[in-house]
């Protein structure tokens, strides 16, 4: 391995995110000499929060499935060390997300049988559809190895990312509720916006989040800021650096070192590189004869999923309850229409979250209130920075924030008085301060039409230069979990990546 000193490494890794993080901590494990370059002032990307009027507010953790004893992501979090070091609440077993369409509400609950249980009295008579939904949901997970800590054997995964996850719901839309007609597939689909919410979503996407929120769905107490820190030392510990306010903007190489530049100036040398950012963003770095022309071009024609517009309210001590689940409102029963909705017609639904900051929570302190927003509705402002767009701008976020929050309040009247602050995000808040082009909520588009195309591998043409992160595999903390050990496995071999997780 390399020395240390002089800006010398066995790898660079370009971004903290969680994919970047966990990469860093295996290596840096296996005894590589590793340093992650972040151009913020803080590591972490999705995992980060920021704090207004003294409360916390997360950047794109609001709960995540497979955190229970024995499930997945528990598994691969105890190699981490952090299954143990981090306090989960768990959802409410009985409705983790509770779906509205129009004046209609419906529980999503957590464990097979009680799923259909709390659905079965919405949609009498429809115990087998809903029997055959998650038998055909596990039947996904099974045949995606990784979900389970095995190796992957034979190619049977491939049959999923060609299947419609649209078209895999509306088999399910012949089971009508009987007081209000709404079908059981808008329901099974309430939760979209985990995956997007794309007419292209492939159904890979949709059951491995939806199994593994079923099988148990959790929030972190007090922040997912806890698993930059608990990371980020235990990269330090094992030798690694972790360097912020380090933005990589080139990549060279001669022979077999590849040199990464930084906007403050500075080199840092190394004989591997992987990227956690955007395979767009990371390709522009390179010079034109590092890269094959037609690999440039595959990766800039990629379309990303759409963004968000977000509202995070800090509220009056006592005014509003925490709620133990996420609320997702409609305001149809096509959910996959809404990504598209723009000017009068938006928004065409919400997702309101309270974080967790503490067990037993009887009142909330913040709330935040998530929808869609095309990147080309801020498209003007594109080239202006935080606190610089001007009156324009600011005039239309706060229109857009009037509108969203009188849908939400239609479902929470009780909301009109607890607000005593709101930040306001759009698409370029997102960009800003994710990195993500577009303010994308999950990078590239899969699509089930052409899932070679939309798929970036983490093992690149270019000999020790790779890829990592939600690009890569899913996102959500799980896919990011699993595809940052598909990355290392290309580097010290999967089989071994995972005994080691296994037997932690």
């Amino acid at each position: 391995m390399a020395e240390s000193g002089n800006n010398n490494y066995d790898a660079i890794i370009i971004g903290s995110g969680l994919s970047g993080l966990l990469c860093g901590y295996i290596l840096a494990k296996e005894g590589f000499n590793v340093c992650i370059l972040e151009k913020h002032h803080q590591p972490g990307g999705n995992l980060q929060t920021f704090t207004r009027d003294g409360h916390k507010f997360e950047t794109g953790v609001h709960y995540s499935g497979g955190l229970g004893p024995g499930k997945t992501l528990n598994r691969y979090w105890n190699y981490f060390g952090l299954t143990h070091s981090l306090k989960l609440q768990q959802l409410d077993v009985d409705c983790f997300d509770k779906i509205s369409i129009g004046d209609c509400e419906f529980p999503l609950a957590q464990g097979s049988e009680n799923f259909i249980d709390r659905l079965l009295p919405y949609f009498p008579g429809a115990g087998a559809e809903l029997a055959d939904y998650l038998l055909q949901t596990a039947g996904v997970v099974a045949d995606f190895p990784l979900y389970n800590l095995e190796l992957p054997a034979g190619h049977n995964e491939q049959h999923h990312m060609t299947r419609s996850a649209p078209e895999f719901f509306d088999k399910f839309s012949r089971c009508l509720n009987p007081a209000s007609g709404i079908p059981l597939s808008s329901i099974l689909a309430g939760n979209n916006f985990l995956y997007g919410g794309s007419p292209l979503a492939p159904l890979h996407a949709a059951s491995l989040i939806s199994h593994s929120l079923i099988s148990g769905a959790y929030r972190i107490i007090g922040g997912s800021d806890q698993v930059t820190r608990i990371l980020t030392d235990g990269i330090r510990e094992q030798g690694g650096t972790v360097l912020t306010r380090q933005e990589a903007i080139s990549i060279t190489r001669s022979g077999a070192t590849f040199t990464t530049g930084t906007s403050k100036g500075e080199s840092f040398n190394s004989g591997m590189i992987i990227s956690g950012i955007h395979p767009a963003a990371t390709l522009s770095m390179m010079p034109a004869d590092l890269v094959r022309p037609a690999y440039r071009n595959r990766i800039a024609s990629l379309s990303d999923t759409v963004s968000s517009f977000i509202l995070y309210l800090t509220l009056k001590p006592r005014s509003f309850p925490y709620l133990n689940y996420n609320f997702y409102h409609h305001e149809s029963h096509e959910p996959w229409n809404e990504t598209s909705l723009k000017g009068s017609s938006w928004p065409g639904m919400f997702l309101l979250s309270t974080a967790c900051h503490e067990p037993a929570q009887e009142f909330a302190e913040t709330a935040t209130i998530l929808t869609y927003m095309q990147a080309e509705e801020v498209a003007r402002w594109n080239d202006t920075s935080t606190g610089k767009r001007g009156m324009a701008y600011q005039d239309f976020r706060n229109e857009r924030a009037e509108k969203l929050m009188q849908l939400v309040l239609c479902r929470f009247p009780a909301l009109k008085g607890a607000v005593s602050h709101m930040e306001i995000s759009t698409p370029l808040t997102y960009r800003d301060y994710t990195g993500t082009p577009g303010g994308s909520l999950y990078g590239i588009q899969k699509s089930y039409r052409d899932p070679v195309m939309t798929t970036v591998l983490p093992r690149t043409k270019i000999p020790n230069f790779y890829f990592t992160g939600q690009n890569t595999n899913l996102h959500g903390l799980l896919g990011v979990t699993i595809g940052a050990v598909i990355t290392c496995g290309e580097i010290l071999g999967l089989g071994y990546i995972l005994k080691k997780i296994r037997s932690a």
